[in-house]
């Protein structure tokens, strides 16, 4: 995952942005009222049991339609001392202890203490349980690479307020995701709130194209990436879902196919277009393809609501991941605090989704302000070399992107 071209910036503001103090000092205490905003012990195991009545659903409601217009990745970031949404030494049950930059040697967190503010239009402030009510009896599925999945466990953290909770079963079974024998991991995750009835899930699908063993008994078999086929497990599923996020980019590259064994294919033979050697056309054909494919499913999912969300930006500097490169600033906003521009910066999924019913979740722009939020050399191993300048620490900016996202739905 560590290996891509990152996207130009363009028309980011270069205004100065200053730093709070860390804003989470009140996080390790169990606030046990009835709204339940931050319930973020890191020990506590018991499960939220009620529910708030005092969000007004209708204001989301009112909210939603003065937004319908609303291009969310423009705006500001802005120093708020009730972040973060969670404690970054919780949410043990969902986050993986590779990206909870609480649990390594890091000691400043200043990063944690922001929120994003649209230019011109409005983002209630993030309530679980409002969000649980409104996401009765639908499910939320994110299909991507890592970033994808960092931002479905931050989806969990959010909604479970970091905590431990028992009234979530793990519903894998009924989508086939059960790691294999010998396998590192499955290829998806997917938990069900039950005092609602709400499914969020990740699936691992880093170029959207479906891949198909050319040898199946083959452990070694080269793998068939098919450009213009949605993988299978979309072409299955989607049906029941009524949120789609997707992403993909950072396993385009050559390293990435060769490493995975990956032979394109195209009309259900190996490719023989050449312009795909250069793998950006093949990334642009897949994508476009698999907007047009998505956007022809939704006549008949007329519930389903599909967002295609835009590359998350590397912060690499002097080097790359295997050349020394880092990411050591802890600064916040150094580079400025606004985004100023109409346009995305990832024009390959911004021109896919025009003209279709596909919505972009656009945050690349958003998060190239934010370099200072990365893993960079913090790991719970402290041999560890390797500077992650791609992955996020959460508590972070994964977090608004779902903010975001839950503004557009």
């Amino acid at each position: 995952d560590l290996l891509v071209d990152a996207p130009n910036n363009s028309s980011i503001s270069r205004s100065r942005g200053g730093h709070t103090e860390e804003a989470n000092k009140s996080f390790l205490k169990k606030e046990a009222t009835r709204t339940g905003e931050h319930h973020n012990s890191s020990s506590s195991t018991d499960p939220v049991t009620t529910f708030s009545s005092e969000d007004n659903d209708s204001d989301e409601e009112e909210l939603s339609l003065q937004n319908a217009d609303c291009n969310f990745a423009k705006g500001r970031w802005v120093a708020d001392s009730k972040r973060p949404l969670y404690s970054g030494f919780g949410c043990k049950q969902w986050l993986s202890v590779m990206w909870a930059c609480r649990l390594t040697q890091r000691t400043d967190f200043s990063f944690e203490g922001y929120r994003w503010q649209p230019k011109n239009c409005k983002m209630k402030k993030f309530n679980r349980f409002s969000f649980l009510r409104r996401m009765r009896n639908k499910t939320i599925a994110f299909v991507g690479d890592s970033l994808g999945r960092q931002q479905f466990q931050s989806m969990m953290c959010m909604v479970s307020g970091g905590e431990h909770i028992i009234y979530v079963e793990d519903a894998a079974r009924e989508y086939g995701l059960v790691k294999p024998r010998g396998a590192k991991r499955p290829d998806g995750w997917v938990y069900r709130f039950t005092k609602t009835n709400t499914t969020i899930l990740y699936y691992w699908s880093a170029s959207l194209s479906d891949l198909v063993p050319i040898n199946s008994t083959d452990k070694a078999s080269d793998v068939a990436m098919h450009l213009d086929r949605p993988p299978a497990f979309l072409r299955r599923y989607l049906h029941r879902f009524d949120v789609l996020v997707l992403n993909t980019g950072h396993h385009w590259n050559r390293g990435k196919f060769e490493g995975n064994r990956w032979v394109m294919h195209v009309n259900g033979k190996p490719n023989e277009n050449k312009e795909f050697e250069d793998i950006r056309n093949a990334k642009n054909f897949t994508v476009h393809t698999f907007v047009r494919w998505l956007d022809s499913q939704l006549t008949s999912h007329p519930r389903l609501k599909a967002f295609f969300r835009t590359i998350s930006p590397r912060h690499y500097r002097n080097g790359d991941w295997n050349t020394g490169g880092t990411c050591n600033n802890t600064i916040p906003l150094t580079y400025g605090s606004e985004v100023l521009q109409d346009g995305s910066n990832d024009k390959v999924v911004e021109s896919a989704v025009r003209g279709t019913k596909v919505k972009l979740l656009d945050i690349t722009a958003i998060s190239e302000l934010r370099d200072e939020a990365h893993m960079s050399g913090y790991s719970i191993r402290p041999t560890q070399s390797v500077n992650d300048c791609l992955h996020w620490c959460l508590p972070g900016i994964p977090d608004t992107w779902n903010e975001i996202l839950i503004a557009q739905i």
